[in-house]
């Protein structure tokens, strides 16, 4: 395998930053054979920088021979472990399964499509030391995405700052470093799917761990994208759904809550003065309004007590 362009483009690219303590890399694959082994190879060059550190690679039932490239790869370089799924689970699946094997403390996420700079995975590592999460945000010089994934994100990352009371300035990035300890608080309640960066963000927001957000580059991927359009839009509708209900339902509920009452004080004015009658369109007003804000105040105290 020729080195010269890996070579070529770390002297090119800043040198990764060393840290002393020792971390976890955990790798998704899904039918990556047209990135493997190049991205793995280069990955492990850069991480050999950084300092002592564990390489995961979570096969997730892949078709396309990833699985035999994974296996030669991992001749030359017994100390890669690799995960396999039998069945593709999805790539939160692949992320936990990961979290569960991690040795240590500090684990490092990114993709094997080459749009990640992994380059930057020490920066990242050396802001730790300083918060519980850090994520490499896609709002460097030069980020290239499509068209049809930025209507939704721009959507969602609005949404998500206005659940959590903090500007995010990107949710679901691939490319993070948090604790293992705080991630296994979490793994019941993060998807199997791709909105586990965008649930384990909002679950550090709202629980009020320290996030830090650095500036990074993205490409293009190499190989075929997994987007679909009719599967995916589903999924970010029950996405939003989930991020309001079971993040900050007073939030989501209030407002609902908010305009049953005043539908119902407006009926009710509308009876005594005009019709001098109670009617049943008010009194059904006031159940609803009533079930709504008792609703929103107990998934509220659910909610709080979760956090403690």
């Amino acid at each position: 395998m020729n080195m010269a362009p890996l070579t070529q483009k770390l002297e090119q690219s800043d040198r990764p930053k060393s840290v002393p303590n020792p971390f976890t890399v955990i790798v998704p694959c899904f039918n990556e054979v047209q990135a493997l082994p190049d991205a793995v190879i280069e990955l492990k060059s850069i991480l050999s920088e950084i300092g002592p550190h564990e390489l995961i690679i979570v096969n997730d039932g892949s078709t396309d021979g990833t699985c035999a490239a994974l296996q030669s790869l991992q001749e030359f370089h017994p100390e890669i472990k690799v995960l396999k799924h039998e069945t593709n689970q999805g790539y939160g699946a692949s992320l936990k399964t990961g979290v569960r094997h991690a040795s240590y403390e500090y684990i490092v996420i990114t993709d094997a499509d080459g749009t990640y700079p992994n380059e930057r995975i020490g920066d990242l590592l050396a802001s730790m030391k300083d918060y519980d999460m850090v994520v490499g945000s896609r709002t460097g010089e030069n980020v290239e995405y499509s068209t049809f994934r930025k209507i939704p994100k721009y959507f969602l990352k609005h949404y998500a700052s206005w659940i959590s009371g903090r500007n995010i300035p990107d949710l679901n990035s691939g490319l993070r470093v948090f604790k293992r300890s705080l991630a296994e608080k979490y793994l019941s309640i993060l998807p199997d799917g791709f909105s586990f960066t965008t649930t384990i963000t909002m679950a550090h927001l709202t629980n009020k761990y320290s996030v830090h957000y650095e500036p990074i580059n993205y490409s293009r991927r190499i190989g075929k994208s997994k987007i679909q359009p009719i599967r995916d839009t589903l999924r970010f509708l029950q996405l939003i759904i989930r991020l309001g209900v079971y993040f900050a339902p007073l939030k989501v509920f209030g407002p609902f809550a908010a305009i049953q009452i005043v539908a119902f004080m407006i009926s009710f004015m509308y009876d005594i003065f005009i019709l001098n009658n109670i009617t049943d369109k008010t009194i059904m007003l006031l159940m609803f309004s009533m079930n709504t804000t008792f609703f929103a105040l107990l998934a509220d105290m659910i909610d709080k007590r979760s956090q403690n």
